[in-house]
C-alpha cells in the first residue's frame, strides 16, 4: 500500500509538471508573437521604435501591478483553481486581439495579457515546489523553463509565418486555443499538493514578507536575474527588427531564423545549465549563483560580435549568446525557492517578477527603441552588455549568502 501511495504521489508530481510546463510553453509563444510582427504593426498605427516599445512596457506594468496580490493568493489559496483561471483569461485575451482596431485597445490587450501571465508566473513555480524537494527544484525548474525558449521560438516562427501571410491579428487569435485547452486539463487532471514544510538557514518558517527584504540570498537572486532581464528583454523584442534593418531579412525569413536559434541555442542552454548546476550542486549550494553568474558573464563578447560584427557572423554570434544566457535559467529560479520557508514562496515567487520586470524588460524595450531613434538599433542594444555584466556581478556576490536547506514535508516529496 505504502509502495502505491509512493507511486500516486510521483504520478501527480509529474502529471503537474507536464500541464504546467506545457502551459508556460504557451505563455511564451503568445509573448513572442509581438517581436515577429511588430513591424507590421508599426505600419498600421504608424508608430515610431519608442512606441513599439511601450507595448511592452504596459504589458509589463500591469505584470509587475497585479504580482503583490497574487503572491499573497498564491500563499493563502489553493493554486489549482487560480492557474485554470489564469490560463482561460490568457486565451480571452488572445481572441480578444481579432478586434483590435487602435493602438490603445492594443495596449490594453497587452496589459490584461500581463495579468494573466504573471499570476501563472507565481502559482505554477509554488505549486511545483511542494511536489518536489529542494534537492530535485534545479531539475524541475530547468524542465520548467525549457519553455522560455522553445516557446519563445514557436512565438517567432507562428508570429512571422501566420502575421506574413494571414495578418499579425490572426497569429494571436490562434494562440489562443492551445491554452484553453490546456487549461481545462489542467482543471480535470492536475491535483493540488499539501504544502510542503522546510527549514531554510538563517530564515524561521513562520517569517513575514518583511523577511524577504533581509534575505541576501533571496535579493542576490532577485536582482542579478533582473540585470539579465533587461538585456534578454531588450535583445528578444528588437532583434527581429535589427535582422530586417540591418541584415536585409523580410519579416519571414527574421521569424524563420529567430525561432531555430532560441530552440536549439535557448534550449541547450537551459539543459546544459541545468546539468552543469546540478554536478556542481554536489560540492557546493553556492551552483545555483555561480552558473548564472558565468552565463552572463559569457553572453558579453559574442553578443557585442552580434550587434557590431560582419553580418556573416551575426547569426552565430547571436546562437552563442543566447546559449551562455540561458545557463542559468533553472539555476536562478532554483535558487529563488531555495532561499525562502514555504509560507513565503508565492509571495517570494511574486517579487522575483515584480523585480526583474520593473527592473528589467518593462522598460529595456522602449529604452533601446528610444536610443534607436536617437542613433541606430546597433547602439541601442549594446546598452544590454552593461546590464549582463552587472547581473554576473550580483550573481557572483549572491554565491557567498548561498545556503543548504533541508525538507521536511508533509508529504513525501516526488
Amino acid at each position: 500500500m505504502a509502495m502505491t501511495t509512493q507511486t500516486k504521489k510521483i504520478a501527480g508530481a509529474t502529471t503537474a509538471l507536464v500541464l504546467l510546463t506545457a502551459l508556460n510553453f504557451v505563455n511564451y509563444i503568445d509573448r513572442y508573437i509581438l517581436p515577429a510582427v511588430q513591424e507590421q504593426v508599426k505600419h498600421e498605427f504608424l508608430l515610431s521604435d519608442a512606441q513599439i516599445g511601450s507595448l511592452t512596457m504596459w504589458f509589463m506594468v500591469a505584470y509587475i501591478a497585479i504580482s503583490p496580490v497574487t503572491g499573497w493568493l498564491g500563499d493563502r489559496f489553493p493554486r489549482k483553481h487560480l492557474i485554470v483561471v489564469c490560463a482561460l483569461l490568457i486565451a480571452a485575451c488572445n481572441f480578444f486581439t481579432a478586434h483590435v482596431t487602435s493602438f490603445g485597445s492594443l495596449n490594453f490587450r497587452h496589459a490584461m495579457l500581463g495579468i494573466g501571465e504573471a499570476s501563472f508566473g507565481i502559482f505554477a513555480p509554488a505549486l511545483l515546489a511542494d511536489f518536489y524537494a529542494s534537492d530535485k527544484r534545479n531539475r524541475v525548474m530547468t524542465i520548467f523553463n525549457i519553455a522560455l525558449p522553445v516557446g519563445s521560438a514557436i512565438g517567432y516562427l507562428t508570429g512571422g509565418l501566420i502575421g506574413h501571410s494571414h495578418g499579425w491579428r490572426t497569429a494571436f487569435v490562434i494562440s489562443a486555443i492551445p491554452g484553453a485547452i490546456i487549461g481545462i486539463l489542467i482543471l480535470f487532471f492536475l491535483r493540488e499538493p499539501e504544502r510542503m514544510r522546510e527549514e531554510v538557514t538563517g530564515t524561521k518558517p513562520s517569517a513575514g514578507v518583511g523577511s524577504l527584504l533581509r534575505n541576501p540570498a533571496y535579493l542576490c537572486a532577485i536582482l542579478g536575474y533582473a540585470a539579465v532581464t533587461f538585456s534578454i528583454g531588450g535583445i528578444s523584442v528588437w532583434m527581429p527588427s535589427f535582422l530586417q534593418r540591418m541584415n536585409g531579412y523580410d519579416e519571414a525569413q527574421a521569424a524563420g531564423v529567430m525561432g531555430p536559434i532560441i530552440v536549439v541555442a535557448g534550449l541547450g542552454g537551459t539543459v546544459v545549465g541545468g546539468i552543469f548546476a546540478e554536478r556542481w550542486l554536489r560540492r557546493t549550494s553556492k551552483a545555483l549563483y555561480y552558473v548564472p553568474a558565468l552565463g552572463s558573464l559569457l553572453t558579453v563578447p559574442v553578443a557585442l560580435a552580434s550587434f557590431f560584427g560582419p553580418r556573416s557572423i551575426t547569426l552565430p554570434a547571436l546562437s552563442v549568446a543566447i546559449f551562455f544566457h540561458f545557463l542559468g535559467t533553472g539555476p536562478v529560479n532554483a535558487a529563488t525557492l531555495n532561499s525562502v520557508p514555504a509560507t513565503l514562496r508565492a509571495m517570494a515567487m511574486a517579487g522575483q517578477l515584480l523585480v526583474i520586470h520593473l527592473l528589467g524588460d518593462t522598460f529595456s524595450p522602449a529604452i533601446i527603441g528610444g536610443i534607436s531613434d536617437r542613433s541606430n538599433l546597433r547602439i541601442g542594444l549594446a546598452a544590454t552588455l552593461i546590464t549582463y555584466l552587472l547581473g554576473a556581478g550580483i550573481f557572483y556576490m549572491g554565491a557567498r549568502y548561498a545556503s543548504s536547506s533541508g525538507q521536511k514535508p508533509v508529504e513525501a516529496a516526488a
